[in-house]
């Protein structure tokens, strides 16, 4: 239950978030006032926010593509230019799973909270999810958010934690690896280069040191006319795919303007007699 606040105090944590450089000061006291159970609970909730700490750490809780992800301190916090590659994934056709019948096989690497293996997996409907992450609190994160789907989540460095059983079965592999270059943290803003895990962001000299490894290993993952899915910089896009290309994969980019959002796709040929082949 929100706690209620005279106007004047409402506006006073406007008035403090904005000078902590809010930039939507007025929704964020909205959400904080709505989030906290006791005057004590909102103003040590408006102290955190102040002093720089996620807005989605200090609830609990990220919004993506209508669901509620929770997200706990030190995990990377799902971005609304990500809902992109979910929006681009669910519209693909996905490979027909052997032996049939069977579920679509989704991948979430690198999946921090689990937010895009949640998403795809509530507009697809039913399907066979993993997801994977380096980082402990992610995997402990991802698989609160992915119980209810039946995911199942591993830790360990990109593919190597997957049960081998899933080689050459994935129709949807989406890997949202970091892929900012490590000369740019420094001039992230300050509450994803120091509350977020550099794990999550760096991505090596030009960003793209993940990219490659991930799109040089799919092809053994993915079935024929499965997809690899990667979130990158407009700039990097034609790197991006050129690495899909050199690893065997057809490859094209996708950009969405008002949510400042690329994303290369890359799809693994399929031989027409396959019956895998949607």
């Amino acid at each position: 239950m929100a706690v209620s606040l005279s106007e004047p105090a409402r506006l006073a944590i406007v008035t403090r978030l904005r000078a902590a450089g809010c930039v939507y000061a007025e929704d964020e006291a909205r959400l904080l006032i709505g989030e906290a159970r006791t005057p004590a609970d909102l103003a040590a909730m408006v102290d955190r926010r102040a002093a720089g700490q996620p807005l989605e750490v200090i609830v609990g809780w990220a919004g993506f593509c209508g669901l509620r992800i929770a997200v706990d301190p030190g995990v990377f916090v799902p971005r609304r230019r990500t809902e992109f590659l979910v929006r681009q994934a669910v519209a693909l056709p996905l490979p027909l799973p052997l032996p049939a019948p069977g579920l679509p096989v989704v991948v979430d690497l690198c999946c921090g909270s689990g937010a895009i293996g949640a998403a795809v997996a509530a507009a697809l409907g039913p399907v066979e999810l993993y997801a994977a992450d380096l980082d402990p609190l992610a995997v402990a994160c991802a698989r609160r958010n992915l119980a209810g789907w039946g995911g199942l989540v591993y830790q360990g460095d990109l593919f190597e934690p997957l049960p081998a059983a899933l080689l050459g079965r994935v129709g949807l592999l989406a890997a949202n690896v970091p892929y900012i270059p490590t000369g740019e943290i420094g001039l992230l803003p300050a509450e994803a280069r120091i509350h977020e895990p550099r794990v999550a962001l760096d991505g090596g000299a030009d960003g793209l040191d993940l990219v490659r490894r991930v799109a040089e290993a799919a092809p053994l993952w993915l079935a024929p006319g499965g997809h690899l899915l990667i979130e990158t910089s407009e700039r990097q896009a034609p790197a991006t795919a050129g690495a899909f290309a050199e690893a065997g994969l057809t490859a094209r980019a996708a950009s969405c303007e008002e949510l400042g959002a690329t994303v290369v796709i890359g799809t693994r040929p399929a031989s027409p007699n396959d019956p895998r082949a949607a």
